[in-house]
């Protein structure tokens, strides 16, 4: 038999609702991200932002699923890590839907579930996960009965430093697409630190050097380019370094970096030349979303995870390799 779950998503600027079936995997998966008018991303008006979509995006989500939300039997929702305000809001709506439907509720990693929506999708077995996203930047890989973290930023994740350094250059908010397309018109290589502390990387030197470059009257497209191929190689170090620690041959990207087609085919080079081979989720699936929020939440229940409302309490610094993975050997 079958099981329909439905997953939300709030940690940070994305409200997502996602339903997995345990046939047909992911068969809807909707979204709606705060944009901020000016400035950067303020947490509590985010969670405004998500407590005036959920509603709407539930409906949504069962429209595309083609299913009545009664046919929902089990609710899951993003417990951490992430920002406060929003994790509670999707917390609350979540633990709503499960007592009005009178279904179980599961709390899930945020991290992890990168890791797993990626496993059940592009057919990678036991991968070493690169994720780069806004909040976080981990090199994760299963290791004795837990996700471990090999290698993660020490101050900002790579997102955010992209979306801040965006700003201060005056390329508007949610800057890492446009930092992309101009680095495509890059052609100098400009000399920015390399901060690689053994497994560990550091982004806000990086930042902080990138914007006296420009003061000193550099172009933006070579500012743009010197600092994807700096932070990017360093990934790709760390990365490699965590895959021959653990001895994995299949890399998988996750977060919403991973978007960045420079950064892919850096990966994919370094996996290459490791006789080893790369995995990319779909684009959506890629960035915060319902969907894999659903579908940890799923094979968390069939392994046997069980939760009670009390559980359910959100925790904003819930880290990788605090999960007790039940539902692998």
């Amino acid at each position: 038999m079958s099981m329909l779950t439905l997953g939300i998503e709030g940690t940070a600027h994305t409200l997502g609702v996602g339903i997995v079936d345990t046939d047909r995997k992911v068969i809807a998966n909707v979204l709606d991200m705060y944009r901020p008018a000016e400035g950067g991303l303020h947490p509590r008006e985010a969670a405004n932002h998500h407590g005036d979509v959920v509603a709407s995006l539930i409906v949504k989500a069962t429209e595309e699923a083609n299913v009545n939300l009664s046919e929902i039997e089990l609710v899951s929702f993003s417990k951490g890590p992430g920002l406060g305000p929003c994790l509670r809001t999707a917390a609350t709506a979540a633990r709503a839907l499960s007592c009005s439907l009178k279904v179980p509720i599961i709390g899930v990693n945020h991290c992890v579930a990168h890791v797993e929506i990626g496993r059940a999708t592009t057919g990678c077995t036991d991968p070493a996960l690169l994720y780069a996203s806004g909040g976080n930047t981990q090199i994760i890989a299963f290791s004795n009965g837990k996700y471990r973290i090999f290698g993660e930023t020490i101050d900002v994740g790579i997102g955010n430093m992209l979306d801040k350094l965006g700003r201060e250059l005056g390329l508007g908010f949610y800057a890492g697409p446009t930092i992309e397309k101009l680095a495509l018109e890059g052609d100098k290589l400009l000399n920015l630190p390399y901060s690689v502390k053994g497994m560990d990387v550091s982004f806000s030197g990086i930042m902080t050097a990138a914007l006296a470059l420009r003061k000193k009257g550099h172009r933006l497209e070579d500012i743009a380019y010197s600092v994807q191929e700096t932070v990017f190689a360093m990934l790709a170090e760390v990365t490699e370094r965590a895959m021959a620690h653990v001895g994995k041959d299949e890399v998988l990207l996750g977060g919403g970096v991973a978007q960045n087609t420079r950064l892919r085919t850096m990966i994919d080079e370094m996996a290459k030349e490791r006789g080893a081979r790369m995995f990319v989720p779909d684009r959506r699936l890629c960035m915060d979303n319902g969907a894999m929020i659903a579908w940890l939440g799923n094979i968390m229940y069939e392994s046997g995870v069980r939760m009670d409302i009390a559980d359910t309490a959100v925790e904003q610094r819930f880290r990788t390799d605090e999960v007790n993975v039940t539902w692998r050997d």
